[in-house]
């Protein structure tokens, strides 16, 4: 079998990716010790995937791919993707303040409250039932995140559960079900790699631009004095932004949404994990039992998802040029030997973290 379509492989890909994105709380927190803000850390973070984006779209240009710029979208395609780079840039501001005030683990576990969140707002506009399922599993998640919020106060190292952060980590999945809602909308013609550049781009520049405004030019040169420090933060911007997305989205086009999201909660145990062995940070039984909930519940709501997707999310590739597929093969002899390849490759970001 071709290694692109082994089941174990896209698997495997979505797990790496889950995992890559499963550091940023560690590396988050080493920055922050540091001396770098968390605003500064969502700045260097998004700018240096965006450059590593940038290059791989530049690879994929050189390739036979097709470049979309930003005047050949129409009204909506343009307020879809400006509205998708707002939503990231927020996701990541609020999740790395958040991270800054309450355990990772507090934070990640309210943070993937949000495939709840999207479920809801998608019975209320009518696009998916509200099945049993589905209220069971809006039921289990909100029993979870109150488990997890009111489930002991001397979790982790902060002495206490810091409110604020738990709003922060709650708006950043808030942020995330825009972001996931409008990403199955707008823009499609744009191909995925250049939609995350942009996104990436747009979280980038208004990391810069609250940096300058709340901390000066200083918090943003910093990582220049510290060779440690930029580095720390090269490895969040490569392995932590640009290579995690490019990987999620091959495994979703091998394996499909449904194994992908499931996959994708494979970060917060790998974020809980790395926080308790590099920053001593546990949580109490309650909390532990809410953040099995939450993300039980976020499994029911993946395996209770339509086998065929009624709504295209963002981002269509372009055939030809991704992930090694020769330009000028025939467009539909894939699909032929696979019915399902064509809606595996529709179904772009829809559970990705910018």
């Amino acid at each position: 079998m071709d290694g692109r379509r082994s089941p174990l492989l896209g698997s495997l890909t979505v797990a790496l990716a889950a995992s890559l994105f499963g550091m940023l709380g560690v590396l988050s927190r080493t920055t922050y010790e540091l001396g770098l803000t968390p605003i500064a850390f969502v700045a260097w973070r998004a700018g240096v995937g965006a450059v590593a984006t940038g290059a791989f779209v530049a690879w994929g240009l050189r390739r036979g791919g097709r470049l979309v710029g930003w005047r050949t979208l129409d009204r909506r395609g343009r307020a879809a993707l400006g509205l998708a780079g707002l939503m990231g840039a927020t996701l990541n501001l609020a999740m790395f303040l958040a991270f800054a005030r309450v355990p990772v683990a507090i934070a990640l576990l309210s943070f993937y409250l949000y495939p709840a969140l999207v479920a809801g707002a998608s019975a209320l506009f009518g696009w998916e039932p509200m099945d049993r399922p589905r209220v069971i599993a809006l039921v289990v998640a909100l029993a979870g995140m109150v488990a997890v919020v009111v489930g002991g106060t001397d979790a982790g190292t902060t002495g206490g559960l810091d409110p604020i952060g738990v709003a922060l980590a709650l708006s950043a999945a808030l942020s995330q079900a825009v972001f996931v809602l409008v990403s199955r909308h707008g823009y499609r013609e744009v191909p995925t790699d250049q939609a995350m550049g942009v996104i990436l781009a747009i979280s980038a520049l208004i990391g810069v631009g609250l940096a300058l405004v709340g901390a000066g030019p200083a918090s943003l040169v910093l990582p220049l004095g510290d060779v440690g420090l930029l580095a720390v933060l090269l490895v969040a911007g490569i392995f932590g932004a640009a290579i995690p997305s490019f990987l999620f989205l091959a495994g979703i086009r091998w394996i499909g949404p449904v194994r992908a999201g499931i996959l994708m909660l494979t970060e917060p145990l790998v974020g809980v994990a790395l926080a308790a062995a590099f920053l001593a940070e546990a949580i109490g039984p309650v909390q532990a039992a809410g953040g099995v909930a939450i993300l039980a519940a976020a499994v029911l709501l993946q395996r209770a998802r339509p086998t065929e997707p009624t709504l295209m999310p963002a981002a269509e590739p372009e055939r030809e040029t991704d992930f090694g597929a020769e330009v000028g093969a025939d467009p539909d002899a894939e699909a032929r030997a696979d019915p399902d390849a064509e809606a595996r490759a529709d179904l772009g970001a829809e559970v990705a973290r910018p």
